[in-house]
């Protein structure tokens, strides 16, 4: 009986995508592995490539030598996600890189039959692809915070992220959610202004209020928001360590404390980086949703589902 077939990428189809990527004007050239090809070889077969090539991987010891080669390594830490899942994880990676615009296009190579033999190409318009956050999006975290108010907290992060206050960047952090376990990690920063205000006066839904997180979000500290809402605390420090957790590179103590929190309690954290406006989501400690800043604001879209006749085991 014959071996097993070498885990390796198929040398023809990269060829044929490299091609395509110059036809298409594509802003870069994608290449989702299942194992560690031979960098060498990969290059040569992709010959001058004027755009970036982005070699996205599981693991990043699968990468290593890649960047002598002029290739540009991504680590996605999603062995077992679906297909689909890791290829949004790395466009989505590589525009937070600054690798690709986020209204570009893409060119991407991936084992869409076979795993570890590359076999199929697809040309992506990043625009379409990452604008589109859907209600059901939210609804697939499987929390037990009203799909009402975490949808409300995501706009207000999306704003943030998008305005900024006076022409700067914010960055700032909104856990939602098992509110009485997230303020045990608690302890005040400053001056809470929400202190002492009614329920009514703490509402995210309030207009007025989601203007004042605007204002406040300039300061240091998190928001402490119940299921319903209600803006319980802000300016909070989160103090929850960090171990065994695994974030990408170059993210700030926000995001690790964001990731922490929501790994120690059943709470959802969702984190605005001042340095470009991305919206990240944390749940069990684990990166479940990224949002990109854009010109204009999310639209969330709305759709009616037929069920079938039985049961389709999703």
């Amino acid at each position: 009986m014959a071996g097993p077939r070498p885990n390796k990428p198929s040398m023809q189809i990269v060829a044929t995508a490299a091609q395509l990527a110059v036809a298409a004007d594509a802003d870069a050239l994608l290449v989702l592995l299942d194992d560690s090809p031979d960098w060498k070889k990969l290059r040569s077969t992709l010959g001058e490539l004027a755009v970036p090539v982005i070699v996205a991987h599981d693991s990043p010891q699968a990468l290593e030598g890649a960047g002598e080669f002029g290739l540009h390594p991504l680590p996605l830490h999603r062995e077992k996600a679906p297909l689909l899942e890791r290829l949004q994880h790395a466009l989505l990676e590589a525009v937070s890189q600054g690798l690709l615009d986020p209204n570009g296009e893409c060119i991407a190579v991936y084992s869409g039959f076979e795993r570890g033999r590359l076999d199929s190409i697809s040309h992506l318009q990043l625009d379409e692809r990452l604008r589109r956050l859907t209600v059901r999006d939210l609804q697939r975290l499987k929390s037990s915070v009203p799909l009402k108010s975490l949808k409300q907290v995501v706009d207000l992060a999306i704003a943030i992220g998008h305005e900024g206050r006076e022409g700067k960047r914010v960055g700032t952090i909104m856990v939602i959610g098992d509110t009485r376990r997230v303020l045990e990690h608690c302890k005040d920063s400053g001056v809470d202004p929400f202190r002492g205000y009614s329920r009514k006066h703490r509402s995210i839904f309030d207009p007025r209020v989601q203007e004042d997180i605007k204002e406040i979000a300039q300061l240091d500290g998190a928001f402490i928001i119940g299921p319903d809402g209600i803006v319980e605390k802000s300016r909070q420090m989160l103090e929850v360590t960090h171990e065994e957790l695994q974030l990408s590179k170059g993210l700030g103590s926000r995001h690790w404390a964001g990731a922490a929190i929501s790994r120690r309690t059943k709470a959802i954290a969702v984190v605005v980086s001042e340095s470009n406006g991305t919206v990240r989501i944390y749940q069990g400690g684990e990166l479940v949703m990224r949002i990109e800043p854009r010109e204009q604001a999310v639209k969330w879209q709305e759709f009616i589902m037929h069920p079938p006749a039985a049961a389709d085991g999703d």
